[in-house]
């Protein structure tokens, strides 16, 4: 049990009273001591005791002091001078008790140079709930933690990047999604859970990055890649890509005329012909730098290194590039959306197909998907081939991908056919294929190749360029 001694006069004085007697705290007890007996509520708890004594009165305090042990002392009072000496009264009875006084005077002088003292200013206090409810400001923990800004709560707004994205999908490095408040109940999230428009999200961590987190979550679609990332990554392994450089550059730098906000980072990778390179760098301009890895360093390693330090979001590489284990599990870890070139160039594209997958795949990438197929300005076709004909199975995948379309204002093509959808796939053309980006796709074996699984007939091809979206694994969601 402990004592808290309250010296009060005036109205905020009587509704901190109020306050207490309504959030009942089973281990306190408080001494209320006013003079005037307005300072009161009417209706006052079990576990407070009202004094009517002068609080700047010494011999009052210090008889009400040495006959109870207080934990801490509250002078919440009008008028300045009264608060002032009951703070001195206070100090020359027990210098060691923590006192918080509320300066409603704005006086940055009074109990400044008081240990044990803790002077909280009353028009900061309102200024910064006033500002709390300003549009576009997130609302942070003041009274929880450092109070620094390291929990904040966002809200996800109709058409944000963050919505109907699935938690494992996002990439938190020095931050986490730490709980979802919707419909008035608490989610503790696991990476199954999708984020849905009109969400609160608890977010901690670093100020600062979440500071960037509440500006991206409030970015609307329309602005991919984010949010993955602001920029795009050219990977060009000589080994590999030599031959077809000129060609993937050309296809990248054709389509940023159509994305005006991106930049495009080139990194050549094995390099053994200067002349190429000096082409390459001839490119440069303030929307395109080129950088050449001429070291023994891990490879992965460099990637990443351009990946956090130019905020990329979407790389570009070649399939034999991706393949390399240590780039396609970077890659997975670090939550980027990846295309991989293909024989059909990006000029002649018509349509970005789905092949109908598990439920928890295609409702995660279902956001990015949109996103990406307007960017690139093609339709969005999403196709159930079934040797079966088992469509009923994906009823549930089909009306999350039409109500997504009737809330982005835009279409999807729903094509449902008994058919292989190997073999389906393989005679289409002109067609972007969009694929959920795990981490199967980075662990291809022999008994890959002897299940049937059409993901991984399909990723073996050459024929279509892919939009590898990143895909969180399932989980339980708990609601309390």
């Amino acid at each position: 049990m402990k004592n808290i001694l309250i010296l009060a006069d005036g109205a905020v004085a009587k509704h901190f009273v109020a306050w207490v007697g309504r959030k009942r705290v089973a281990d306190n007890r408080y001494y209320v001591t006013c003079f005037n007996p307005d300072a009161t509520p009417e209706k006052l708890g079990t576990n407070i005791t009202v004094i009517h004594a002068d609080p700047t009165s010494f011999a009052r305090i210090k008889r009400i002091m040495e006959d109870v042990r207080f934990a801490q002392v509250f002078i919440v009072m009008e008028n300045r001078d009264d608060a002032h000496y009951a703070l001195k009264n206070v100090r020359l009875v027990d210098e060691k008790v923590l006192t918080i006084l509320l300066d409603q005077w704005d006086d940055g002088a009074i109990g400044r140079d008081e240990s044990n003292v803790l002077v909280l200013n009353s028009a900061e206090l309102l200024a910064a709930h006033l500002y709390d409810h300003l549009p576009n400001v997130p609302v942070i923990a003041q009274n929880v933690g450092l109070g620094k800004g390291e929990v904040m709560e966002v809200l996800v707004p109709f058409g944000s990047t963050y919505a109907y994205r699935h938690v494992g999908s996002i990439l938190q490095r020095k931050w986490r999604i730490a709980a979802i408040y919707r419909k008035e109940k608490l989610i503790l999230p696991t990476n199954a859970t999708m984020i849905q428009p009109n969400d609160t999200l608890l977010i901690v961590g670093k100020p600062m990055v979440l500071e960037g987190i509440y500006r991206t979550v409030n970015r609307r679609i329309g602005e991919f890649p984010e949010p993955y990332g602001k920029h795009m990554l050219l990977l060009l392994d000589f080994r590999h890509d030599k031959k077809r450089a000129q060609r993937y550059i050309g296809e990248v730098t054709q389509l940023m005329e159509r994305l005006e906000h991106l930049r495009l980072i080139i990194r050549i990778l094995s390099p053994d012909d200067f002349g190429l390179i000096e082409t390459i760098k001839a490119l440069e301009n303030d929307r395109i730098e080129v950088l050449v890895n001429y070291t023994d360093e891990r490879v992965a390693s460099v990637v990443e290194y351009d990946i956090q330090e130019y905020d990329v979001g979407w790389v570009w590489c070649s399939p034999e590039t991706f393949q390399k284990p240590h780039i396609c599990e970077m890659l997975w870890h670090i939550k980027k959306v990846v295309t991989l070139f293909g024989e059909t160039p990006f000029a002649e594209l018509e349509r970005a197909v789905i092949l109908m997958d598990a439920k928890e795949k295609m409702e995660s990438i279902s956001s990015t998907a949109f996103d990406a197929a307007a960017s690139l300005g093609l339709s969005l076709c999403l196709c159930d081939f079934d040797p079966e004909g088992a469509f009923d199975e994906h009823a549930i995948v089909a009306e999350h991908y039409e109500t997504l379309a009737q809330i982005f204002n835009t279409s999807v093509e729903m094509v449902r056919k008994i058919a292989n959808p190997v073999r389906e796939m393989f005679a289409m053309r002109d067609v972007l294929h969009i694929v959920p980006f795990d981490q199967a796709l980075c662990r291809p074996s022999l008994p890959d190749l002897l299940r049937a699984e059409a993901m991984r007939w399909v990723m073996r091809s050459k024929r279509h360029p892919r939009l590898l979206v990143p895909y969180g694994a399932a989980e339980a969601v708990l609601e309390l």
